[in-house]
């Protein structure tokens, strides 16, 4: 086969191809998801455009299901290397298996990936539309990443933590069991509605959702039909089986080499593990917790070493005895993946060869365009900046465990032994909104940081729940919280109250001036000795009669003039000019006397080339739990998540609005800070954002952003598009069984066989025989049929419908859906359109058209 046609111009985007009779053969989009047990599948994604991932490699996934024979596997195997020789070193490489797929893998296919069983039909169909004749009983599991496997029809597969589908071909039912979460509810509905879609000719189905037995009595005798009476109580919920960040920190280094005929595996190093450690001509073998294995292959280590990488990952592997499903990731030198990097402290990008020149650290340094930030989210993400920091002000200090306001005159001067809350408004394209900065000072008391916290809870309510809240730590602070304080903020040792211009607690105080202009400018109070000097930054020495200004040999223009305003902050008395290396003997003495001190000129600080990361937050046995979402989107930020996005230099945690654990967000920012195998700093700003009141610096790593995808859907009463509302009584989500009336149906043992012959029918029935209503997850189901189901299939006249008041409907009309009760084509003649691709438009935009034509 030449596999290059399968692939005309290495198109961006997945290319699938399943195991067939020694051969491999392409998967049509259609079924992309679905995977068969008995059979083998080659997986390649390829980025989009590197503007999108910045640059990332592709991924080239080799799965194994769990009946898949030596034969499937071994072409499988071939082909995958045979398209990694084509595709070249810029390739990531996965062993994947079913049920235990990477996130990674897992993020390719949403809303779910669907297990079937046994192997594909030799006519290749891969997923066959329009199959009403089935009957079949889901398993879905999951959070974030979910997955459905076919298992026994019967009520021995159900427990009460997991979803199960009763897929009946013209109905399908979703029973949810008692310990289901609401997110995982509303996102086993989102399958099920994406199978119905996919497999039932574009949604010719019914869906009904039982979340309360006793609330569902029509689609519980359903089931009863097909399963049988439930004899004794359900299984308990499984245990989960989720890995802890603490799990994933344990991390490994080993150095694999040949040595004679053996093959030696030397363990290297543990965290915190740095670049230098991986040298070009070797090979290496990273274990993560036994939870996943990573495989490094240096640029210059032989053929032979590369072609066995996977193999030897296995043989690892059992020589740990871990469990043969472990995942392995295989990386080449220069295109490694980024979960890959983070395992370590610093990664930089300078070692790769033919690296083009550009990147993201040049943006760094670019001078500051207000009107650019307000229209270039991207830009406001990459420098930490929403606007140049003129907007409103508001401080407050922590004392006696209340927030007290500070005296605009001293905004900026904050002190080590107490926490803050500084307000910040602002207008971005016409609308205003805020930042509310906790920072917290290096010798604040844990009482004390608890009130900190706890009037910031307070401030949020008083403002409507609307205020992006940032925990910044002393020395550690964004470049706008610096900004919004015009180069003059100074922090002092003591406690508020202790200090002032020219008053303090001892007569010699030393304080250090870092930055080089308003927007980056801090001042911070030094131990006022010798040793504390540099010659990269500018120093201020108050003594009881002078103020020395000290510029060391390494700074600049614009540091000094920074440090000339800084001053006048800190001190009213007279200034006197001092350079390095010219100092007079009452410097010396006020220091205590000279002492060695760094005298080498600072290198910039490098910017780290780290991609962002998306992840799903989730508490197992009080552990946090993540999942991470790859090439995520807007479209990943689901109301019932908590979400953290890893910048690298900030951490934000996205609260969705249905979100149930808000409060544990930033104690979970903390714990991945903490159990990061990079050895992450504590003190990195951790920023809660809430859903529809995202900062630009959160929405600019995102490709692409819909700010009204939040305020879309004025209709609150359906699940899929989400309310809180509706979100609590999820179990009235049921579908319209108008022709499948369960009155017709006796209520003796017989119920059984005609329930499902009414709901079998045939391939070939007639789509009138079940009322189609409209793709919303918000229908129920009648508990009688209207008198007016019978015309439903001819419609009623137009003027029976449109321009009447409720009271003037016939008998049994929906106000709120007064339209589906005209016939197809006069359906297609009023709104210009099908009714599939009517009920297939935004809600909104079903309102809108409407009203216009007199259905509302």
């Amino acid at each position: 086969m030449d596999i290059s046609k399968g692939l005309p111009g290495m198109q961006g985007g997945l290319h699938i191809w399943i195991s067939e009779n020694r051969k491999m053969v392409p998967v049509p989009e259609g079924a992309y998801g679905n995977f068969f047990e008995e059979h083998c599948y080659v997986i390649l994604h390829v980025p989009q455009s590197p503007k999108a991932t910045q640059g990332a490699s592709s991924d080239l996934h080799y799965w194994v299901g769990k009946q898949a024979g030596a034969e499937a596997q071994g072409a499988a195997e071939a082909f995958q290397q045979r398209l990694q020789d084509e595709l070249g070193g810029q390739t990531v490489l996965h062993r994947e298996a079913q049920g235990h797929e990477s996130d990674c893998f897992c993020s390719y296919f949403r809303p779910g990936i669907i297990y079937r069983k046994g192997g594909l039909a030799s006519d290749l169909k891969h997923v066959e539309t329009n199959l009403f004749n089935i009957q079949r009983l889901l398993h879905i599991k999951g959070r974030k990443h979910v997955s459905a496997t076919e298992v026994e029809l019967s009520w021995n597969s159900f427990n009460k933590g997991d979803i199960f589908l009763l897929d009946l071909g013209k109905m399908m039912i979703q029973w949810n069991g008692p310990k289901t979460s609401i997110s995982e509810k509303a996102r086993g509905l989102a399958l099920t509605y994406s199978l119905r879609d996919r497999e039932r000719g574009g949604g010719r189905a019914q869906i009904g959702v039982v979340d309360d037995e006793a609330k569902a009595p029509d689609l519980m005798q359903i089931m009863e039909a097909v399963l049988g009476r439930r004899v004794g109580s359900l299984r308990a919920a499984t245990p989960s089986k989720d890995i802890n960040q603490l799990q994933k920190a344990n991390v490994r280094l080993y150095h694999v080499y040949e040595k004679g005929k053996d093959l030696v595996v030397l363990e290297l190093a543990t965290p915190p593990l740095t670049q230098d450690l991986l040298q070009e001509e070797d090979f290496y073998i990273l274990d993560q917790g036994g939870f996943k294995i990573y495989v490094w292959q240096g640029r210059m280590s032989s053929l032979q070493e590369r072609k066995a990488a996977f193999s030897r990952a296995v043989g690892f592997i059992q020589a740990k005895g871990y469990p043969t499903y472990t995942n392995v990731e295989v990386v080449n030198d220069g295109a490694e993946s980024a979960a890959f990097k983070q395992l370590f402290r610093t990664w930089s990008e300078k070692r790769r060869r033919n690296q083009k020149l550009g990147g993201r650290d040049k943006s760094i340094h670019v001078k500051l365009d207000v009107g650019k930030l307000h229209t270039q989210p991207k830009l406001a993400a990459q420098l930490r900046m929403v606007d140049d920091g003129s907007g409103k002000v508001e401080v407050w200090c922590i004392q006696d465990l209340h927030r007290q306001p500070v005296d605009p005159k001293r905004h900026g001067q904050l002190c080590a032994g107490n926490c803050y809350l500084v307000l910040y408004t602002y207008q971005r394209l016409g609308r205003v909104q805020y930042i509310l900065y906790l920072w917290q000072g290096h010798q604040a008391t844990a009482d004390e940081i608890e009130a900190l916290n706890s009037n910031a809870e307070e401030l949020d309510v008083m403002y409507g729940g609307v205020l992006v809240q940032e925990h910044v730590t002393m020395g550690s602070e964004p470049p706008h919280f610096l900004a919004i304080f015009q180069g003059q903020l100074v922090i002092f040792q003591e406690r508020a109250g202790h200090h002032g211009k020219g008053q303090s607690a001892s007569t010699t105080r030393l304080f250090q001036v870092q930055g080089t202009d308003s927007h980056n400018t801090r001042t911070m109070e030094v131990p006022a000795r010798a040793s504390s000097l540099n010659s990269s930054d500018i120093f201020l020495l108050v003594t009881a009669s002078v103020c020395y200004l000290w510029f060391g040999k390494g700074c600049n223009g614009d540091q000094r003039e920074m440090a000339r305003v800084v001053v006048t902050v800190i001190s009213r008395k007279n200034e006197e000019t001092v350079l390095e290396g010219q100092e007079p003997p009452h410097f010396w003495e006020a220091l205590g006397g000279r002492a060695p001190y760094p005298s080498n000129k600072r290198l910039p600080e490098e910017v780290p080339s780290f991609q962002p990361r998306l992840f799903e937050c989730s508490s197992h046995m009080g552990c946090l739990v993540l999942a991470e979402v790859g090439f995520f989107s807007q479209e990943d930020l689901d109301k019932y998540d908590i979400m953290l996005l890893d910048t690298w230099q900030e951490i934000f945690l996205w609260l969705g609005e249905a979100a149930s654990e808000w409060k544990e967000a930033v104690a979970w920012g903390q714990e991945y800070l903490k159990t990061h195998p990079a050895g992450r700093s504590p003190a990195t700003p951790i920023v809660l954002v809430k859903q529809g009141h995202e900062p630009p610096t959160f929405i600019g790593w995102f490709f692409t952003w819909d700010p009204y995808k939040w305020t879309s859907h004025p209709s609150h009463k359906e699940v899929v598009d989400g309310s809180p509302a509706a979100a609590s009584t999820i179990s009235e989500i049921t579908a319209e069984v108008n022709n499948l009336r369960l009155s017709r149906w006796p209520g003796n043992g017989r119920a059984g066989a005609v329930a499902l012959q009414a709901l079998k029918g045939s391939q070939d029935s007639s789509e009138n025989d079940l009322v189609r209503s409209p793709k919303s997850a918000g229908s129920r189901t009648s508990s009688s049929v209207s008198s007016t189901s019978a015309t439903i299939n001819g419609g009623l006249r137009r003027e029976q419908l449109m321009h009447q008041a409720v009271e003037d409907l016939p008998e049994g009309v929906d106000p709120a859906r007064r339209e589906f009760y005209l016939s197809d084509s006069d359906f297609q003649d009023i709104f210009g359109k099908s009714k599939e691709e009517f009920y297939s438009m935004a809600t909104w935009r079903q309102r809108q058209e409407k009203k216009q034509l007199g259905f509302f």
